[in-house]
């Protein structure tokens, strides 16, 4: 195991009717192996249902904390994991639209995989920054503002923050080996 993240807390932010598992468990296993601590933020302080392909019921995890009560002051880096089900609910929740928007006004980095730059893109925050998603986001983040690129984990440190994302599942080493070092750096 290594220390370079001890010290760190690092946010992940989810539904709490779905989440890509995946996408959530490489990211926080990488983080935690790295030393940081870990905590899962959803609309409210209950259960969070993950799924495999939004389709298959997989694990459940407990939140936390409820995002409305999250202060982006006490986080190192945000993670938005992905699966259609959970962004699409996270930008419908004004807590979490408005806990992302100051992540990024405080100029701390995030990092989005597949789906989750929807939530992004609902807060306003991708103008002028290169990203990549799922593919059927790029017209979505080109209409907010942002270039999309094809791209296994792009890092994008324009802006006064830091920007980190992955296209999809099979990126998932890619995506969590950014974060590690990007966050140690």
């Amino acid at each position: 195991m290594s220390d370079s993240l001890r010290g760190r807390t690092v946010a992940f932010l989810m539904s709490n009717s779905g989440v890509e598992q995946a996408e959530l468990t490489a990211p926080r296993d990488a983080v935690a192996e790295a030393g940081a601590t870990v905590v899962l933020l959803a609309p409210e302080k209950d259960t969070i249902q993950a799924f495999t392909h939004d389709v298959e019921k997989a694990d459940t995890f407990q939140a936390d904390e409820a995002v409305k009560d999250a202060d982006p002051a006490a986080y190192d880096l945000l993670v938005l994991p992905g699966g259609t089900t959970n962004p699409d609910k996270l930008r419908l929740d004004t807590d979490a639209v408005d806990f992302v928007r100051r992540f990024v006004a405080a100029g701390k980095p995030v990092a989005a995989i597949c789906h989750g730059p929807w939530t992004l893109v609902e807060a306003g925050v991708v103008e002028g920054k290169t990203l990549t998603s799922w593919p059927s986001l790029r017209t979505d983040i080109t209409n907010a503002g942002g270039e999309w690129r094809d791209g296994e984990a792009l890092v994008d440190p324009a802006n006064g923050w830091t920007l980190i994302t992955s296209r999809k599942p099979d990126d998932l080493a890619a995506f969590t080996k950014k974060i590690v070092d990007t966050l140690s750096s």
